[in-house]
């Protein structure tokens, strides 16, 4: 078998290559057509780059950690709420769909959702803002988790768009594909109606709590609003040449965000978990610092914990 392994080989890129130009919109990122990687890298003779990419992601540390690191709720007791790597395998099946319908290049927008979060603290966002100050009032730098992403994707090697897209899935830089465009829209899709989901598990929120004209517009469950935004974004992308939302629907979901951060991620309930995950973040960064570590050997090894770890080894300090 080995020769009938080598001819697949031998024939695989010339046959990607036809069938993405027979297949893909024009405005597809081509496979074979990537900026490169920071290092040379024998490729493989039947993977494409991206297709590469995934699996670099999927086999790392930073990325089996994300099962450890928390969603919403710090370190919950529940086996069903969602954490990081679920968020994660969410965004990147709906960024597929939506690739897969614009005839975008599905194995660039699926590895950008898997590597979008590796470099996240422990506790959400909490643990970020809270290594932030402690950061900028020590060293005077600051943190941000897409940075930290893309130099957990810069140590994979990974290609230039794939890096491209996990840096700007957030912030004020636009990403420059259309298929980093998707994961940073989608990345909202997925959380913001997931975060709800375990809101009301959690017994935060009744269903008769969120916005009532937001929900009638995007619908009165989970998956009634993935839907209506996911068809929105595919139809209003198509006729736009670009990745974009409806105006009406794209207001919806930032109305629903808004919500969603005065009532769960900033509510009164959030700021006991706030303090717990602020107080844990600090011990464990004054006790580095104090010792002489340097600011980024501080933050590859605080950011890479999972809330437990952090817990465990703050109890400890």
């Amino acid at each position: 078998m080995p020769e009938l392994a080598g001819r697949v080989a031998d024939a695989f890129e010339g046959r990607v290559r036809a069938a993405e130009e027979a297949t893909l919109s024009p405005l597809a990122v081509r496979s074979y057509e990537t900026r490169g990687r920071l290092r040379p890298l024998e490729e493989c003779g039947v993977r494409t780059p991206f297709q590469r990419d995934r699996d670099r992601i999927v086999h790392s540390k930073p990325f089996r950690r994300l099962k450890g690191k928390t969603q919403v709720f710090i370190d919950p007791a529940g086996d069903h709420y969602r954490t990081r790597m679920t968020h994660t395998l969410e965004t990147t099946g709906i960024a597929r769909v939506v690739a897969r319908a614009l005839r975008l290049n599905e194995d660039l927008a699926e590895a950008i959702g898997l590597g979008h979060d590796t470099g996240h603290t422990p506790f959400g966002h909490a643990g970020e803002d809270e290594l932030d100050r402690c950061l900028r009032e020590r060293f005077g730098v600051g943190f941000r988790h897409n940075e930290q992403s893309l130099r957990i994707a810069e140590e994979l090697n990974l290609t230039a768009e794939v890096r491209d897209g996990i840096l700007t899935h957030t912030g004020e830089q636009e990403p420059a594909s259309l298929e980093g465009k998707i994961v940073r829209v989608v990345d909202r899709v997925a959380y913001i109606n997931h975060d709800i989901d375990d809101a009301i598990r959690f017994g935060i929120l009744a269903p008769g709590d969120l916005p009532q004209a937001e929900i009638e517009l995007l619908g009165t469950t989970g998956a009634r609003r993935i839907d209506t935004l996911v068809h929105d974004l595919i139809e209003s992308s198509e006729r736009a040449g670009d990745i974009v939302q409806s105006e009406e629907v794209g207001e919806a979901m930032l109305a629903l965000r808004a919500f969603m951060f005065e009532r769960v991620y900033l509510g009164p309930h959030a700021r006991a978990e706030h303090d717990r995950a602020h107080a844990a973040v600090r011990l464990i960064f004054e006790r580095l610092a104090d010792r002489g570590d340097e600011p980024q050997a501080i933050v590859d090894f605080l950011s890479g914990m999972t809330d437990r770890f952090a817990l465990a080894y703050a109890e400890e300090l």
